[in-house]
C-alpha cells in the first residue's frame, strides 16, 4: 500500500511540472507582448473610448467648469455646420490631389530609374528623400518665405519670366492646391523609396525571360512590373486616402490657418480647431468619432479591395 502511494506521488510530480511548463509556454508570449498591449491601451484605445464618452458632453477643458451632458446635440450641431461640410469636401480634394504626387509620380520614378548605375541610384534616392526628413514646421516656414507675394523667390522668378505674381497662400482658389503640392513634395521621396524597394524585389528571371521572348520595355512594365507592384501601389493608395489630409495639417496650421475663407481647411484641422481654438471638447470629440467611423469603414473597404485585386509572385 505504501509503495503504491509512493508510486502515485512520484508520477504526479512530473505531471505537475509538465503542466507548469505548458502554462509558462502559453503565458510567455503574452508576457513579451504586454508592453505593446499596455501602450496600445493607454495611448490609443483608452483615448478613443474617452473621446466617445466626451462627445455626449459639453465642457471647455477647465477643471473648475462643469461637464454638462447634452446627448446627441454635439453630433447634430456638427452635421448642421457648413464649416464641417466645407472641410469634408476639402478633404476629398486633398486626397485627390495627393494621389498623383504620392503614388503615380513615385511609381514612374521608381520604374524608370531602376536601370541606373548603383552609385547614381543612391545619389538620386538621397536627394529625393531630403524633403521627408525636414521637419514640417521648418519646411512650412521656408515655403512661407519662398511664396511671399511681394518678395518671395518664386514670385520674383515668375516676374523675371514675365508672369504675374501669384498670391499662393492668400488666394482662395490657390491656397488648397498650394498645400497639396507642398505635402506631395514632402511625400514623394518616401513613396519612391518604397516602390523602388518593391521593384528591386521582382525576380530578375521574369524580366530576362520576357526580353528573350522579344517583349519591349513598355510591355515588361505593363505585363510584369505593374502587376507585381500592385500590392505596394494599393498600399500607398490606402495610406494616402486615410492619412493624406492628416499629413497636410502642419502646412495648413502654419501657412494658412484654414483660410482664406476656409478654402484650405480639412477635417483634421476642423477637429483641432474645435478642441484647441474653441475649447469645445464635446464638439472636438464628436468630430473625432465621426472621423474614426468614416475612415474606419473606408479602411475596411480598401483592405478588402487590396486582398481581391493585388497580385503576388509565387
Amino acid at each position: 500500500m505504501t509503495a503504491a502511494i509512493a508510486t502515485m506521488g512520484s508520477t504526479e510530480k512530473p505531471l505537475a511540472r509538465r503542466r507548469t511548463r505548458t502554462a509558462n509556454r502559453r503565458l510567455l508570449p503574452w508576457l513579451y507582448l504586454s508592453p505593446v498591449i499596455a501602450t496600445f491601451i493607454v495611448w490609443i484605445y483608452w483615448p478613443l473610448i474617452d473621446a466617445f464618452r466626451l462627445s455626449f458632453y459639453q465642457w471647455d477643458m477647465l477643471p473648475t467648469s462643469p461637464i454638462v451632458p447634452v446627448g446627441w446635440t454635439n453630433y447634430i450641431n456638427i452635421f448642421s455646420l457648413p464649416k464641417f461640410w466645407q472641410a469634408l469636401g476639402n478633404t476629398g480634394w486633398y486626397i485627390a490631389g495627393l494621389l498623383p504626387l504620392a503614388v503615380a509620380l513615385p511609381l514612374a520614378i521608381a520604374i524608370f530609374t531602376a536601370d541606373l548605375p548603383p552609385r547614381a541610384r543612391m545619389v538620386y534616392r538621397g536627394i529625393i528623400f531630403v524633403p521627408m526628413i525636414v521637419a514640417p514646421v521648418v519646411a512650412a516656414a521656408i515655403w512661407r518665405w519662398l511664396l511671399d507675394p511681394g518678395h518671395g523667390m518664386v514670385n520674383m522668378m515668375m516676374r523675371d519670366f514675365g508672369f504675374r505674381p501669384l498670391r499662393f497662400l492668400q488666394d482662395p482658389n490657390l491656397a488648397l492646391w498650394t498645400i497639396v503640392v507642398l505635402t506631395g513634395w514632402k511625400l514623394i521621396g518616401f513613396s519612391t523609396l518604397i516602390l523602388s524597394a518593391a521593384n528591386a524585389n521582382i525576380n530578375p528571371s521574369l524580366i530576362e525571360a520576357a526580353r528573350m521572348d522579344g517583349a519591349s520595355k513598355w510591355e515588361i512594365i505593363r505585363d510584369i512590373r505593374l502587376p507585381l507592384l500592385s500590392s505596394t501601389v494599393l498600399f500607398l493608395v490606402m495610406m494616402t486616402i486615410l492619412l493624406g489630409a492628416q499629413w497636410s495639417f502642419s502646412y495648413i496650421n502654419v501657412l494658412t490657418g484654414g483660410g482664406p475663407l476656409g478654402s484650405s481647411t480639412n477635417i483634421y484641422y476642423v477637429l483641432w480647431d474645435f478642441g484647441f481654438s474653441s475649447l469645445s471638447v464635446g464638439w472636438s470629440s464628436a468630430a473625432a468619432v465621426i472621423l474614426f467611423l468614416g475612415f474606419g469603414a473606408l479602411a475596411f473597404v480598401l483592405f478588402r479591395l487590396i486582398d481581391k485585386v493585388s497580385f503576388h509572385d509565387n
